[in-house]
């Protein structure tokens, strides 16, 4: 059933107006520590450019200073002055099911055991046994090539009346793919409700991208349950969505992250109590164990927020900006972060999501309708690029972020869809959420990872992988000496 909209503010289609921004500052803060990083061990970077004419992309990429969307309709929030990249909030999409699915379809998926439900709380979440479609990741054999990874991930993940997240759980499934959806808490908060958030830094009730409907919770966690059962990851997004310089998320305290993270995992313990939907069934996963990791809206306030993950026992990070090479850890989190991947026809990469193709396309969500065709192709051929130099070289995984929105004639959402059907039928390739990639690379010897994080982006091993990662050589043992005359005991 469709989220209504009663009010400018109601249900998540309203929040398409709503824009998000990806902040430039955060991005070159990122992109200079880790040059600066690598200039210190003596590795070659390309320089970070400063910024170029009012309108135009940077060199890598990231839209300047002052770039916000043209052409916004009534109703979009403005966005705070010297914010570079936005993404607005809201959902759109395709055709979808109202259906529950109990499991991905295909061979070596196991189904939880249903006599196994444990209620939690007012029964909003359950303990249902483990995972159904996950499965047990191996370590490598010595000399043997690391998998290629991709991992398909969404912001604000909800369903509106268009149904994108319901699309994509039937494409993930298509293709053999599992994804990581992060939810924003709010989602699952009544708008009548609003008070019960109180956000570090604003007046209860503060959003800056709404609350939702009791239909939208309904259709959401519809959605939530069905994805978890498929081998899905549910992340969050955190709640209110705050960015800029104003109490924005990077002014937070390790405190603040905290308190929001508590209520963001409080909205989706108490959605039954919050929105009055008794009867549905629970979301079938104990929320306090599934939350593991997060992207930071607009980017912003991952220093401090990687600290009160590491407190909390999280095991990744997705919030700032990498290249396409092997993950290491911050904080004793992964770092999994966006990476920079080739803009075709351009001479700068840019950010690993929609949005920021976006930007460096038509600079405006409803941008000409003559050259929506061409921009979602050059997004899909980005991507495709970038697996491919991935895929043929040192094996990184591939880190995607997307909204289910239909920006520029939802071409966006077409070339998503296209370079799954793609690169996850590929040999070799998974798929897969930012759980089930922290599982694998746990499972790892860490010499071995430590190896592959010399690889740079696209080098594939000059000797072949089998000569790359064999195992270490066994040091000879030393030559028997003669035998002597048996030792004496000492007295005493």
């Amino acid at each position: 059933m469709a989220a209504t909209k009663k009010t400018p503010t109601s249900g998540l289609a309203a929040r398409r107006n709503a824009v998000r921004r990806y902040a430039l500052d955060a991005v070159r803060a990122v992109a200079a520590r880790r040059a600066a990083a690598r200039g210190a061990s003596g590795s070659v970077r390309r320089p970070i450019a400063s910024g170029t004419s009012a309108g135009g992309p940077d060199s890598r990429g990231v839209a300047p200073r002052g770039a916000a969307l043209r052409g916004r309709p009534a109703g979009a929030v403005t966005v705070a002055a010297g914010v570079a990249l936005a993404l607005a909030a809201g959902l759109a999409g395709c055709t979808g099911s109202d259906e529950d699915t109990e499991g991905a379809a295909g061979p070596k998926r196991v189904k939880a055991p249903k006599s196994v439900l444990r209620l939690i709380g007012d029964g909003s979440t359950a303990f249902t046994g483990a995972q159904p479609g996950l499965k047990k990741p191996q370590r490598l054999k010595p000399g043997e090539k690391p998998p290629q990874f991709v991992v398909f991930s969404w912001d604000g993940a909800g369903e509106d009346s268009q149904k994108l997240f319901s699309h994509f759980r039937k494409v993930g499934k298509r293709y053999g793919a599992t994804m990581t959806y992060f939810l924003s808490g709010v989602y699952l908060l009544p708008e009548e409700k609003a008070t019960r958030y109180v956000p570090p830094g604003h007046a209860p009730g503060r959003s800056d991208i709404g609350f939702n409907d009791t239909e939208g919770i309904r259709a959401t966690v519809r959605e939530l349950r069905g994805a978890w059962q498929e081998g899905n990851e549910i992340g969050t997004h955190f709640n209110g969505h705050f960015c800029g310089p104003e109490s924005g998320v990077g002014t937070w305290s390790v405190e603040d992250w905290k308190s929001e993270i508590s209520q963001a995992k409080s909205f989706v313990k108490n959605w039954k109590t919050n929105s009055g939907l008794s009867t549905e069934k629970p979301l079938p996963f104990d929320y306090d164990r599934e939350l593991i990791g997060a992207r930071t809206p607009c980017l912003e306030g991952r220093d401090n927020f990687v600290r009160a993950a590491s407190q909390l026992g999280w095991r990744y990070d997705t919030s700032g900006v990498n290249d396409q090479v092997w993950p290491g850890k911050d904080e004793g989190l992964w770092d999994l972060s966006l990476q920079m991947i080739p803009v075709p026809g351009r001479s700068f990469e840019t950010l690993s999501m929609d949005y920021n193709f976006l930007v460096n396309q038509s600079g405006t969500t409803k941008g000409a309708p003559s050259m929506h065709q061409y921009w979602g192709n050059q997004f899909r051929d980005g991507m495709l690029q970038a697996f491919e130099r991935a895929y043929n070289g040192n094996r990184a995984p591939l880190i995607i972020g997307n909204h289910f929105e239909s920006w520029n004639g939802g071409t966006y959402m077409r070339a998503i869809e296209e370079t799954i059907a793609r690169v996850c039928v590929r040999s070799e390739v998974r798929c897969v959420s930012f759980r089930q990639l922290a599982d694998w690379l746990d499972a790892q010897d860490p010499a071995v990872l430590a190896k592959l994080r010399t690889l740079k982006v696209g080098e594939a091993p000059k000797d072949g992988w089998p000569a790359f990662l064999a195992a270490r050589p066994v040091t000879a043992a030393s030559p028997a000496l003669p035998a002597g005359p048996p030792a004496r005991r000492q007295a005493g």
